[in-house]
């Protein structure tokens, strides 16, 4: 549908380089997720569903949080096994320690400082103690990162918006919002072309990448321990 934001994020996941690029970032977020069956977990800014999709398929109690209706519907359709409502991440309608887990996928990059603020707390506050928040972040030092900045020079309004991160920046918003551990992980060094040569050797790219860390890093995911 022309003009409809959740059918245009999933149409670039469709994409053989959208779909090598989120493999790569749900193995970071998975590794520091470490889901477990039966948990209680809470996808925040879940956008079409796709994590929380995830989160059910691996046998999760999910409950899906996004700002926007016509991503919540898309989210429905893709895990009609989850709850999903209507809310923000700076300001969560849920209890005390209500969750096991809760994620975060691409959300920060996208609030401004005084909502990164209050979203790290309240991602911590509605995770159980020993729980865990998982956020996926977009890095600040790769060529994907580059050529947005130039998409919002040249007038687009999503990435003009945009805040890209390093792990250190996000580290240290989770240690002054009280999480009790942080750690981090970067990834995916995969160029964003979309070319056969280029994305069949994704896992090559991320093998030569590590060495790297923050350079070339397009993501970056962070696990906070409550």
């Amino acid at each position: 549908m022309a003009g409809d934001p959740a059918a245009a994020y999933d149409a670039w996941y469709a994409t053989p380089l959208g779909s090598a690029s989120h493999r790569i970032e749900l193995s970071l977020v998975a590794e520091l997720a470490a889901p477990r069956a039966g948990e209680r977990a809470l996808d925040a800014g879940c956008g079409t569903g796709t994590y929380a999709a995830w989160l059910a398929g691996v046998g999760l109690d999910v409950t899906g949080l996004d700002r926007d209706p016509r991503m919540l519907a898309a989210a429905r359709l893709k895990a009609p096994g989850a709850t999903f409502a209507e809310g923000d991440v700076a300001s969560l309608p849920y209890a005390d320690g209500e969750f096991d887990l809760a994620l975060a996928v691409t959300v920060f990059c996208f609030l401004r400082d005084a909502e990164r603020e209050a979203a790290a707390r309240e991602l911590l506050r509605v995770t159980r103690p020993g729980g865990r928040v998982v956020i996926g972040e977009l890095g600040r030092l790769s060529v994907w990162a580059a050529q947005r900045r130039i998409k919002g020079w040249r007038g687009s309004a999503t990435w003009r918006a945009a805040r890209f991160s390093t792990a250190g920046e996000l580290e240290r918003l989770f240690r002054r919002a009280g999480a009790a551990r942080v750690t981090s992980r970067y990834g995916l060094y995969l160029p964003p072309v979309d070319h056969p040569a280029v994305v069949g050797r994704a896992e090559a790219w991320e093998r030569l990448g590590r060495a790297l860390g923050p350079l070339g890093a397009a993501f970056v995911a962070v696990r906070a321990e409550r």
